[in-house]
């Protein structure tokens, strides 16, 4: 692959070089990839004597609470000082898993309006040209998979521990399905190897994400299948979606929906999963699909402010839950 060549590996040299401080930073609502690629590049970055500060828009989800230096990481959230400050005062900004400052939510106008080189690794389509230094490789699985290729093209493989491997093995599992997904690849499994390689057990990091459910949790994801799941046949799609009251029923915190819209595309005969929940004065959703014949960035760009990967994709909807489904609904069939 090309996207790690010598010009731009010069580059990230020279500028970790004259950097004193380097801030790693990762999109608003924070996944299995978004942490792990954070915690694998912070834990790479220490092991090579640098200062270096992990800096999110918001907190990470608890199932994600065992990984060895999520503890690291600040929020802009909880602590807005701090956060606000280190990214001021930063040399250089590492950002992680997303191709636009929009997606930083709060930290958007500091990062753009920081001082700092910015250097981007992610795998989204269409990257802003807010960065100073561009690493996009729309063709990987996840990022957590690039920070490994980043970390060969630096000449530090050898580096890579299982500390710094559990977080990044984190990353490329969930945001693969688990190595299902058409974007995992024969270099993915080579990267797999090499953090095996390292100190990995994979048994363990899959335990200790999928492994680690409350009871409401599960009260929450049985409801969400049973009582709120439709098939719309003609379109081979099934919805679920979960209003407010509904997430307070079940005493909902953050991570509690995590995979829930993969359900809908174990049923046979489904092709598209989307999952709405309400938050935050809008709809949150998320699309699904199997198969390179069935995109669904398409739509929740045109239809839901949003876009994504082929087929895992996020959006919105300002209105109710009601005008959000209909909505969808009426569109399905343009993308049958």
């Amino acid at each position: 692959m090309q996207t790690f060549d010598e010009q731009s590996i010069a580059q990230v040299e020279k500028a970790l070089s004259a950097s004193k401080k380097i801030v790693i930073v990762a999109h608003k609502s924070p996944d299995g990839d978004s942490i792990g690629s954070s915690v694998g590049l912070y834990h790479y970055l220490v092991k090579k004597g640098m200062e270096v500060n992990i800096c999110h828009p918001d907190p990470a989800p608890y199932f994600l609470d065992w990984m060895t230096g999520i503890d690291k990481i600040k929020n802009a959230e909880e602590d807005p000082d701090e956060v606000n400050s280190l990214i001021a005062s930063a040399d250089l900004i590492f950002c992680l898993d997303f191709n636009t400052m929009s997606r930083t939510g709060k930290l958007a106008d500091q990062l753009i309006n920081a001082s700092a080189t910015k250097i981007v690794i992610d795998h989204h389509l269409h990257p802003s040209d807010e960065f100073d230094i561009v690493f996009s490789e729309t063709s990987s699985c996840s990022t957590a998979q690039l920070i490994v290729d980043f970390i060969d093209a630096m000449g530090d493989t050898t580096l890579i521990d299982a500390t710094i491997g559990e977080a990044l093995y984190t990353g490329i599992m969930t945001d693969s399905g688990s190595f299902r997904f058409p974007s995992v690849s024969a270099h993915t499994h080579e990267v797999i190897a090499t953090l095996i390689k390292g100190g990995v057990q994979p048994y363990k990091v899959h335990e200790a994400v999928f492994d680690t459910n409350t009871f409401d949790k599960l009260r929450l994801r049985s409801y969400a299948i049973n009582d709120k799941m439709e098939i719309i046949e003609d379109s081979k799609t099934a919805i679920i979606h979960l209003e407010k009251s509904e997430l307070e029923r079940f005493n909902y915190v953050k991570g509690d929906t995590e995979g829930l819209v993969n359900v809908g595309l174990s049923i046979i005969g489904v092709k598209k999963s989307i999952f709405l929940m309400e938050g935050d004065g809008i709809i949150k959703i998320s699309f699904r699909s199997k198969g390179e014949d069935n995109p669904v960035n398409v739509m929740a760009n045109t239809y839901f402010g949003g876009g994504g990967h082929a087929n895992a994709s996020g959006g919105m909807w300002p209105g109710t839950m009601e005008e959000a489904i209909t909505k969808i609904k009426s569109v399905l069939p343009e993308f049958d």
